[in-house]
């Protein structure tokens, strides 16, 4: 049975990922309200089904592969209530391996990827409000950084940055209250980013 905390930040991340899109420069390819083709077909082969295309893919599916694949590894289910959410819907855009980083930064931990007693400590250490800033600006930095580094995924800066800007109004930032609202449109070309290790050119 899904865990509360997880119900309750799964809405805003299933707004931000749409439906089925296949933009031509999104590195995630194939992918529906944002699962992957290529990560669909890893968690169908392990329930032990046959492969089938992403666009099929079921509601009851949708929650198990987030609530296993970026709930749970990057420990969401350790982090005070908003915290959570941010580190939440980091994994789904940026990978879990990169959340726990970005994390670990915010907290003072040494950002090895690694979330281990180090780093529960410093989250527990932590005052989460002024981590979830941290956090929120590091991630932005990064968006700008990748972009800088190869100006043809210039095309979803604005996609990205709405959607944080989204989501740090949602967390209660000062500052975001008029932050833009959804916007479908945008959605459609907030492209997922390989986590670390996936492709060298988006580790720096």
């Amino acid at each position: 049975m899904p865990m509360p905390a997880f119900e309750a930040a799964l809405p805003f991340v299933l707004r931000w990922e749409g439906g089925f899109v296949d933009h031509p420069k999104d590195p995630g390819g194939r992918t529906n309200k944002g699962v992957t083709q290529r990560v669909y077909d890893t968690w169908r082969r392990r329930q032990g089904l046959r492969q089938r295309d992403v666009k099929l893919i079921e509601e009851e599916e949708v929650q198990r592969i987030y609530e296993s694949g970026y709930w749970i590894p990057p420990r969401c289910d350790l982090l005070a209530r908003q915290l959570d959410l941010v580190q939440f819907d980091t994994a789904v855009n940026m990978g879990p391996g990169r959340a726990v980083r970005l994390l670990q930064g915010a907290v003072g931990a040494d950002a090895d990827g690694d979330f281990g007693p180090a780093t529960e400590r410093a989250v527990a250490a932590c005052e989460p409000g002024e981590a979830i800033v941290r956090y929120c600006d590091a991630r932005e930095a990064y968006y700008r950084r990748l972009v800088r580094n190869r100006p043809e995924l210039g095309v979803f800066l604005k996609g990205w940055l709405n959607r944080l800007n989204s989501l740090r109004r949602e967390v209660g930032l000062p500052g975001f209250e008029s932050a833009a609202d959804f916007d479908l449109g945008d959605a459609a070309y907030i492209a997922r980013i390989p986590d670390v290790g996936e492709d060298a050119a988006y580790d720096f």
